[in-house]
């Protein structure tokens, strides 16, 4: 059956000489792999560059239940990002964002709440006028909300991490600050030294792997640092 969504590409890998399996996150249908023929190949209609990761599309899917690998019948760019394939700092927090998405969740699992969220983030990263200072945490914060295991105030945040890297002067501090970032989320400004926000960002990763059992290193973790600089 032919389904019109939208969706949010993660990741792909290659596939024989000239396709791709892709990971693609949907609004209606959830996480899939779309197996895609020929889109490597010179003569296809279709570019690989419609599959980058944080890209928004608008498919015509084929579904169905008992397969692992689904089809793509037709798709588009929603909207080219602007500045996100061309900065160094966009692009590394996309990678943050699709690494976040990918450990999060899995095949098949929908939420339109979350999709709508995630749009709306890339969205705001390809915003010349959006400030970058803050935006990792922020994404976080609000990601584990839409996911279902946030707590509910700034001090629970810090209470429900096991192993906290703050000293005891600076957790009203860090409290102060994430209740910042709950309220104003991707206009937040507040100003703190770079050490808090890097302790911070330490304590809301260990935090996601206490959540989802997760022990595995973040890979963007490299790029995270130097955007917290």
């Amino acid at each position: 059956m032919l389904h019109k969504t939208k969706g949010i590409v993660l990741s792909y890998i290659r596939y024989k000489e000239t396709s791709i399996i892709c990971k693609i996150f949907t609004r209606e249908l959830g996480l899939k792999s779309y197996l895609v023929n020929g889109v490597r190949s010179q003569k296809s209609k279709s570019t690989i560059a419609l599959y980058q990761p944080m890209n928004v599309l608008e498919m015509v899917v084929y579904n169905k239940d008992n397969s692992g690998l689904q089809r793509i019948s037709e798709v588009k760019l929603h909207q080219a990002n602007q500045l996100i394939p061309f900065d160094f700092n966009r692009t590394g927090l996309a990678m943050f964002m699709t690494e976040v998405i990918s450990k999060s969740i899995f095949e098949n699992y929908q939420n339109e709440s979350l999709f709508d969220f995630l749009e709306e983030s890339i969205f705001k990263l390809d915003q010349k006028e959006t400030s970058l200072l803050h935006f990792p945490l922020v994404f976080l914060i609000e990601n584990a909300r839409f996911l279902g295991f946030a707590p509910e105030s700034a001090e629970e945040f810090l209470t429900e991490n096991l192993g906290q890297p703050f000293e005891v002067t600076e957790i009203p501090l860090a409290e102060n600050f994430i209740e910042k970032l709950i309220l104003h989320q991707y206009s937040c400004e507040e100003k703190v030294s770079l050490g808090l926000r890097r302790k911070v960002l330490d304590h809301l990763l260990e935090f996601y792997n206490q959540q989802l059992e997760n022990n595995q290193t973040w890979k963007s973790m490299t790029i995270l640092r130097q955007l917290l600089s």
